[in-house]
């Protein structure tokens, strides 16, 4: 598989659904301030929140088996994909931030590279992850977030996509389902 991070190969495995976001619905999301891209962040006050297991950097080789592992692949073209319908998720008055476990330096390093408009948050402790019971997966050693995006209205979770699959069309399914409610 190519190692472009901005484009997904043709044969990305897609995840499935093995049910460990079911419990998401209805949850409140905690007072917890994680840092960011673009400072402090309370994830209490995001209404979209999605969430990625890690971006690569350009010219870094991926993690061993990255490519291969369903649901891995794709957290650039899923962010940009936020990235590019931030103008229509304002304009419907949401606030929205990305998280992974990635470090706060590699978290700007990405906002700064792809030009994220809203905060990526670096939640390396997986506190939310522990205060939400988020689905995680491990590979290489390391524990990361599994993918999927939710919608939370007043700090309740209404909405949880998960499996995310294309990740690149996430956001285009997060507007289609709020343009609907």
């Amino acid at each position: 598989m190519s190692h472009d991070l901005y484009t997904l190969p043709s044969d990305l495995p897609e995840p499935v659904d093995d049910g460990a976001a079911d419990h998401l619905t209805g949850l409140e999301l905690p007072e917890l301030e994680l840092e960011s891209s673009r400072g402090d962040v309370n994830v209490r006050e995001l209404e979209v929140l999605y969430i990625y297991p890690r971006t690569g950097r350009p010219g870094e080789a991926p993690i061993r088996g990255w490519d291969e592992t369903p649901g891995a692949r794709g957290c650039t073209p899923h962010s940009c994909g936020f990235r590019d319908a931030y103008g229509e998720l304002r304009a419907l008055g949401k606030r929205v931030g990305g998280l992974s476990t990635q470090s706060l330096e590699d978290q700007i390093e990405f906002a700064e590279r792809s030009g994220m408009p809203f905060p990526v948050i670096s939640d390396p402790d997986r506190e939310l992850g522990a205060a939400l019971g988020l689905p995680t997966f491990e590979i290489q050693g390391q524990v990361l977030y599994k993918r999927l995006a939710l919608f939370a209205d007043r700090g309740r979770i209404v909405k949880t996509f998960y499996p995310v699959f294309p990740p690149d069309k996430n956001a285009a399914d997060v507007l289609r389902w709020l343009r609907e409610r």
